[in-house]
């Protein structure tokens, strides 16, 4: 019973960190049928963005601190949701930058140069973030601590709980306003058809920006929410995206709540194993999407065919 609490909490925590990064990908996919590849460099870039706004905000408090150690108060209060505010608008603005620059020049264009340059965006935004705060990972304090809470003998983080609950609330949030809104309304007329909702008035090259500003929004969230687990670094986005991408595969990427379902699967699945052996975890996660893929090519919950990637 322990061993079953222990694998549904963690699994279910990594796992809503999948399922928000896979919405992200179903976001830009519906409304521009493109990817961001360069997601897992903001994950990470949005970890060190969050660290930024602790360090300086624990500087201001008259504090003496380190950015490479943050003392456990560097989170308390405010801090944390300053921060996580910051890095998402920081990130979603970035993903404005990224639209117009790597993606916007080859919408509607035959060829699939749209991958390789935002592959190229995020090669030049890890970079930078090299130069900037170079290649050491950073601990980053748990606005609720890190000691470990017992449930019926399982060990749970605080921040474990905290990502949980965050990605369910952004997710029930994103859920309601894409049905509930007239913005959200819109993008999903652009997400059914592009040309139709033109004609309808709606103004789709606004719609495909706020999907990439929106995705590149819930990027920047994940990675501070992951941090305290994983640590920050610049290297840090690259198994979360590539993990995430595969939840949404599994769920089908046209689907929203599919890639969400994915993500929590994936999750379960990864805790699951790496309690019976470490080592088959990537084995047997990705044996799953191929099986998956062989028998349902569009994902479990997919119903269009995918044009490009």
């Amino acid at each position: 019973m322990t061993t079953l609490i222990q694998v549904l909490v963690s699994g279910l925590a990594i796992g809503g960190v999948y399922a928000l990064i896979a919405m992200s990908f179903s976001i830009t996919f519906t409304t521009t049928k493109t990817l961001n590849f360069a997601q897992g460099e903001f994950v990470a870039v949005g970890a060190f963005l969050g660290v930024t706004v602790l360090y300086l905000l624990a500087r201001a408090g008259g504090g003496e601190v380190g950015f490479a150690s943050l003392p456990p108060w560097a989170s308390a209060g405010l801090n944390y949701p300053v921060a996580a505010l910051v890095a998402g608008l920081v990130l979603g603005a970035l993903g404005l930058l990224l639209f117009a620059v790597a993606v916007r020049p080859f919408a509607g264009k035959a060829g699939m140069n749209w991958v390789m340059s935002t592959i190229g965006f995020g090669i030049i935004v890890q970079s930078l973030g090299l130069a900037v705060w170079g290649p050491a990972p950073v601990n980053v304090p748990s606005p609720f601590g890190d000691d470990v809470i017992r449930i019926a003998g399982a060990g749970i983080r605080p921040q474990e709980i905290l990502i949980l609950v965050v990605a369910i609330l952004l997710m029930l949030g994103l859920d309601r306003a894409m049905r509930g809104t007239r913005i959200g309304k819109a993008m999903r007329a652009v997400a059914a058809n592009p040309q139709a909702a033109a004609l309808m008035g709606i103004n789709v090259a606004a719609m495909m920006l706020g999907a990439y500003a929106l995705s590149s929004l819930l990027a920047g969230i994940g990675g501070l929410l992951v941090a305290p687990i994983a640590s920050a670094s610049l290297f840090l986005g690259m198994g979360i995206a590539l993990k995430a991408f595969s939840g949404a595969i599994v769920g089908g990427l046209d689907n929203p709540r599919g890639c969400i379902a994915g993500g929590f699967a994936l999750g379960l699945l990864e805790s699951g194993v790496a309690l019976w052996s470490a080592e088959w975890r990537e084995i047997v996660i990705f044996l799953l999407i191929i099986v998956v893929l062989a028998v349902r090519p569009n994902g479990l919950f997919g119903a269009q065919s995918l044009d490009k990637v």
